[in-house]
């Protein structure tokens, strides 16, 4: 059996301030500690306790190379680099179920440690089929594509109580940080946390057993619609001929499929990030 981990940082417990989230960050080495302990305890129980045979983990925060690699035990394969096709789900095609650790909320969620979707210096929101998305619920629909269900998503509670909630039921939610705001929160101790995923962990696969689980599916084609943060953004994105520009920030087009809107929309992402370093060059 294979599963697949994709690991964000911002929904991890204890990791608040923004020196936590980049390479050069002053806690950017606590950060990384607690990303690698919540892998492992994942991973572990799933090897060791449930007798998954594969494990990929999608190292999927910033430039993705945030997990300590000697950590990693040989039965687990680890994506890292950015950019990467695909982003947060590379390496989650054939897998027989996913789990998504330190997810956070959609950009707008109050009560929210870090919130966004994607990219928070570009993307003010997303939505697919009509649907406003997270991150979570993107993934969720390309791996659902693939035929991949989430078993299990650990982040903000915010996150649980309300994309994981109202999009995927039957996934088991882990709250391993209840944020007070943007950059506060509280979490318990990381043997807390370590008991919290064991158990949470060994539940989504007794789902999956039960049948209970199922892949997140949305309709195709796919309609996208993408509101920016600066009107230069949707400018250099309404350049190509597929894009329709709605307003001094929003555009939209369609795809075929999950994963052709899902790269469409790493190209605008790339794009506008582009336009922002030219002019602040």
């Amino acid at each position: 059996m294979r599963a697949f981990i994709s690991l964000d940082l911002e929904g991890l417990p204890h990791v608040v301030s923004r020196e936590h989230l980049f390479v050069k960050g002053a806690l950017y080495a606590e950060a990384r500690k607690i990303a690698t302990e919540v892998v492992m305890a994942v991973a572990s129980t799933l090897h060791d306790e449930l007798g998954v045979d594969e494990i990929v983990v999608a190292d999927s925060h910033g430039p993705m190379v945030n997990i300590i690699v000697e950590e990693m035990p040989g039965y687990v394969r680890l994506v890292r680099g950015f950019p990467r096709p695909l982003s947060m789900v590379a390496g989650g095609k054939g897998a027989d179920f996913a789990m998504f650790l330190g997810y956070h909320t959609k950009a707008g969620t109050a009560g929210a440690t870090f919130d966004h979707t994607y990219s928070g210096a570009t993307v003010d929101r997303l939505e697919v089929n009509g649907v406003e998305v997270s991150e979570t619920i993107l993934n969720a629909y390309l791996l659902g594509e693939w035929g991949v269900p989430v078993a299990m998503v650990a982040g903000d509670k915010a996150l649980i109580e309300t994309d994981v909630k109202n999009h995927l039921p039957w996934a088991v939610g882990v709250p391993i940080k209840e944020s007070f705001g943007r950059y506060s929160a509280v979490s318990p101790g990381m043997e807390g946390i370590k008991k919290l995923l064991r158990e949470g962990t060994i539940e989504a696969f007794r789902r999956l057993e039960r049948g209970e689980v199922k892949p997140l599916k949305t309709k195709t084609p796919v309609e996208v619609k993408l509101r920016f943060l600066n009107s230069a953004h949707a400018e250099v994105a309404g350049l190509l001929p597929f894009v329709e520009r709605l307003d001094g920030k929003t555009v939209r087009f369609e795809a075929k499929s999950v994963e052709e809107a899902y790269k469409t929309f790493e190209v605008l992402v790339f794009a506008a990030a582009g336009v922002t370093s030219i002019v602040n060059r």
